[in-house]
């Protein structure tokens, strides 16, 4: 396919590279730095070529100048509004974040550290959560709400830095235009969120650490926007994976009746933080008491209901954790990296029942 911008520029595309709920992602030539999102049928064509074009124009000005300084760089911007020629779909190009990123699950999990990031630890998972904030925070300084934050749009690397796409689906102002939030994420989405609004609820589905088929994206009634509060509900989500070798904080089969999904956990407050006898959780998952008082304490706030700390709080606690003195390298294993506030290793006490996040390599 070929794409064309409004002034008649023409772009080549190659390998589909990913899919969402929206569109597809496709490589702009051979060996470029750009890659083309189509999205095929938005649900208002109009709507979505003006959010793109805004999001085109804005980067010029100093917000979003702010957000995109430094190497690498953190967020795939619309660099243009494109679309292919003769078929009328609509899209953008943006940067490729490949080229200094790895998708974000390969932290999640350790089969994915194991293969994309073998000598990630506890403390790449530190930065990650770390840098994560920090990102958010900036974007919530300038005026910007992501709304759908979830694994899908996220990259990192060896070193915990991370990345930011799907920029077209942020909620956002331009002059006295707003441009709301779209989507949400089964799994990552706070509860005030989850009312489905006029039509059938949106199906349930997993997270990516979940027993279903993965996370599934879903457009939110209107009448639920979503703000800085909703977007730190996620980010503790994420942070405590990142922290829990991928366990999601409202996992677990309900200790009070059938399972259904981990949005129904959320909507009953079951999460093991919050009552350790609220769900049931395999013996190999961490332990639930390897975190530092401080991260503790914050996740518990984003999740019992009161007012969530905001992002920049988050990241000065997690930069915090990560400050000299603050970690130790277990005696027995190097690759068992945790707080110093625990007295003995939780990875070891987890290795011994029968899972070990962090193993040494062979």
């Amino acid at each position: 396919m070929t794409v064309v911008s409004r002034g008649g520029r023409e772009w080549p595309l190659t390998e589909r590279i990913g899919a969402g709920s929206e569109g597809m992602v496709y490589a702009v030539g051979h060996g470029g730095s750009l890659v083309a999102k189509l999205v095929p049928d938005p649900a208002d064509p109009v709507a979505f070529r003006r959010r793109v074009e805004r999001l085109v124009r804005q980067r010029r000005e100093p917000r979003a100048v702010r957000l995109l300084a430094g190497t690498p760089q953190r967020v795939a911007w619309p660099l243009a509004a494109v679309r292919v020629l003769r078929a009328g779909i609509e899209g953008y190009l943006m940067p490729d974040l490949r080229r200094d990123f790895l998708p974000f699950t390969a932290l999640l999990t350790p089969a994915g550290r194991r293969e994309a990031l073998p000598g990630a630890t506890w403390t790449t998972g530190l930065a990650a959560a770390g840098a994560l904030a920090r990102l958010l925070a900036d974007l919530h300084a300038e005026g910007y709400v992501v709304g759908d934050l979830n694994p899908d749009n996220l990259w990192a690397d060896a070193q915990g830095r991370v990345g930011m796409a799907d920029v077209d689906s942020w909620q956002f102002t331009d002059g006295r235009d707003t441009f709301p939030g779209r989507m949400r994420t089964s799994g990552y989405t706070a509860p005030e969120r989850m009312s489905p609004g006029p039509g059938p609820a949106p199906p349930a589905a997993e997270s990516v650490t979940g027993t279903g088929p993965g996370e599934r994206r879903t457009p939110v009634a209107p009448t639920v926007p979503p703000d800085e509060s909703t977007d730190v509900f996620a980010l503790a989500v994420l942070v405590h994976q990142l922290l829990m070798s991928g366990l999601h904080p409202f996992a677990g089969h309900p200790a009070d009746g059938a399972y259904l999904s981990l949005d129904d956990n959320v909507l009953h407050g079951r999460c093991r933080l919050l009552d350790r006898t609220s769900v049931m959780l395999p013996r190999s998952a961490p332990p639930a008491d390897l975190l530092p008082r401080a991260l503790d304490t914050l996740l518990r706030a984003a999740f019992d209901g009161g007012p969530r700390p905001p992002a920049a709080v988050w990241a000065e606690e997690l930069a915090a954790a990560r400050a000299p003195g603050r970690l130790t390298v277990c005696a027995e294993r190097t690759t068992h990296v945790h707080t110093v506030e625990r007295p003995w290793c939780p990875w070891c006490d987890q290795a011994r029942r029968g899972t070990d996040s962090y193993p040494e390599r062979a």
